[in-house]
């Protein structure tokens, strides 16, 4: 079954457009290197909840919005490969670093899709 990457990241709003061209330059790299999707996302109905939400789970401050995204594969293996590969590819670590955002309250997980249709 498909293996889902995905990730909640705080993003100061002002940098948003930067945040977005990074990640558009990104996402080929991400594809060459066996990704079989990248899909970034911008805020538009994340509020902050009364106990949990996405800006908490990232302690999103003033003036910073979450941004949501994921990337796919063909299963945990393929993932495990294409994250080696993408990781010792010193532009794409390069490039990580350059993100406007503040990668220590990041939030990211893997998972197997269980139903598609």
């Amino acid at each position: 079954m498909t293996y889902f990457e995905s990730f909640v990241a705080p993003v100061p709003r002002d940098k948003l457009d930067d945040y977005f061209a990074l990640a558009a330059k990104m996402a080929p790299m991400w594809k060459a290197h066996g990704a079989l999707s990248v899909v970034e996302t911008r805020p538009e109905n994340a509020p902050v909840g009364k106990l949990t939400s996405f800006p908490q789970a990232v302690q999103c401050g003033a003036g910073e919005v979450p941004v949501f995204g994921f990337l796919t594969f063909r299963d945990r293996a393929h993932r495990d490969e294409v994250m080696e590969k993408a990781m010792a590819d010193p532009l794409m670590g390069e490039m990580m670093m350059q993100a406007p955002m503040d990668g220590k309250r990041m939030i990211f997980g893997g998972f197997t899709a269980e139903i598609e249709s």
